[in-house]
């Protein structure tokens, strides 16, 4: 009887060593030949673009010029990038649009939940009230919240008038002050219920015997969900927050239809402001490297996201 499962052949109290990527991947090639038609897709559609981004953001491209004739200037797209003005308060209201929608959705659909994971008269219908924002068209809910912060038709300052809050119609997306805010709070409106639904889901993995013992041993309410329920919806708190952080790092419509970036690049995030670029201003090798470095933001995202899903799974293998 040998002292590991699976290794047979090693000797004993030896672990061998483990295959690397590649000795795996050669050892499997076989299986590779069922998904090579999709491999091959994701390279037209996925690797090849990326390259040809990266190759563009070397070179220069004047708008009357065609893009065929790109003059190569090296790193001097990243140069001209990094010491703009207008890069560095973009990244300020892509860090402030990105931090303010992530946190405020995600505390606000984590109420939402826990609320709702109570039994009360009409808590279906409430539950389906709450997840309209999120199953919206988000053009058509951007177009809704432009008109109800009209500066002469609007309702919310039409609201505010008539509740003596103030004298005049407030300028919400047209003032340099306001326009991020308010554009921060449409964001929050339609991303809260995401995180609602995903917190109920790890509600229901909550042990209910655990709250019962908890509740048996005299624990408050507040103590049974420090204790117990919290920690179990660790693993899936953190899944939410970089899904909703990745989300917002990519809101496309929401800022562009509302404002356009305006006034005065004062709404304009990294995303907005590389469309911009490459289809207002034909600056395509500028574009190009600002998607580089938005690319790599995202690569880096996306590995935290893939190591709290790798946690997920040894905790429940463990399990």
């Amino acid at each position: 009887m040998t002292t590991l499962t699976g290794h047979a052949n090693a000797p004993r109290g030896i672990i061998p060593a483990r295959p690397s990527i590649v000795q795996q991947m050669w050892n499997s090639r076989a299986d590779y030949l069922y998904v090579l038609p999709a491999i091959v897709v994701m390279l037209i559609v996925i690797a090849y673009p990326i390259y040809y981004t990266i190759d563009l953001s070397f070179f220069k491209t004047p708008p009357g010029l065609q893009l065929r004739d790109k003059i190569f200037v090296g790193a001097d797209n990243y140069t001209a990038i990094l010491s703009s003005e207008v890069f560095w308060r973009v990244t300020l209201n892509t860090a402030i649009w990105t931090f303010a929608s992530t946190l405020i959705a995600f505390v606000l659909g984590y109420g939402a939940a826990l609320a709702l994971h109570r039994d009360f008269a009409g808590r279906a219908v409430l539950r389906a009230i709450l997840i309209i924002p999120w199953v919206i068209s988000a053009v058509a809910a951007s177009y809704i919240w432009k008109w109800m912060y009209h500066s002469d038709f609007g309702i919310i300052g039409q609201v505010l008038v008539q509740l003596g809050v103030t004298d005049r119609q407030p300028n919400f997306i047209d003032n340099v002050h306001t326009v991020l805010p308010s554009l921060i709070v449409v964001n929050i409106w339609r991303e809260f219920p995401f995180a609602m639904i995903m917190i109920m889901a790890g509600l229901q993995t909550v042990p209910e015997q655990l709250l019962r013992a908890a509740r048996v041993d005299g624990a408050s309410a507040w103590q049974r969900f420090w204790h117990v329920t919290f920690p179990h919806l660790r693993s899936v708190s953190t899944v939410t927050i970089l899904l909703l952080a990745v989300a917002n790092f990519n809101s496309f419509i929401v800022p562009w239809i509302t404002t356009g970036g305006g006034p005065s690049n004062a709404s304009h995030i990294w995303i907005t402001h590389i469309y911009e670029l490459a289809f207002g201003r034909q600056r395509w090798g500028v574009a190009a490297a600002y998607s580089v470095l938005l690319f790599i933001i995202l690569m880096v995202l996306g590995y935290f996201y893939v190591r709290a899903l790798s946690g997920n799974e040894s905790k429940e293998q463990g399990a």
